[in-house]
């Protein structure tokens, strides 16, 4: 069963303009009561190496609990729905601040929260 938090590689099939495509991480974001019910489509951020420190995107420091081997970041901006047959694998999990960060994050651009999260 998959956690809140995961890092998965997922095979995110062919790319249109700037969205993330083939193979690529992405942090899980689904709530967790909605992954206790086995759901065939999850929401994932993706990852990326390339750092721009964008206030639309959390840096996520590599270590051995999320399975990165750089940091990388969680494109909020790309959040997107896919299924679980997208799932090659797990490689850990980013932890509950980096996950507390993204969906933060994921709030101010889907304007449901407002905080000071954009002056970072």
């Amino acid at each position: 069963m998959l956690t809140s938090g995961d890092v998965v590689d997922l095979d995110l099939g062919l790319p249109e303009g700037r969205e993330a495509g083939f193979r690529h991480p992405a942090v899980v974001v689904t709530a967790q009561p909605i992954l206790r019910r086995s759901p065939t489509v999850i929401q994932v951020v993706p990852l990326t190496s390339t750092l721009r420190d964008l206030a639309n995107e959390v840096a996520v420091a590599a270590d051995p609990e999320n399975g990165l081997d750089r940091t990388s970041a969680a494109q909020c901006q790309h959040i997107r729905a896919v299924s679980t047959s997208r799932v090659l694998g797990v490689r850990g999990n980013v932890g509950p601040k980096c996950l507390t960060q993204v969906r933060e994050v994921l709030g101010l651009l889907l304007d449901v929260v407002t905080t000071s999260a954009w002056r970072r």
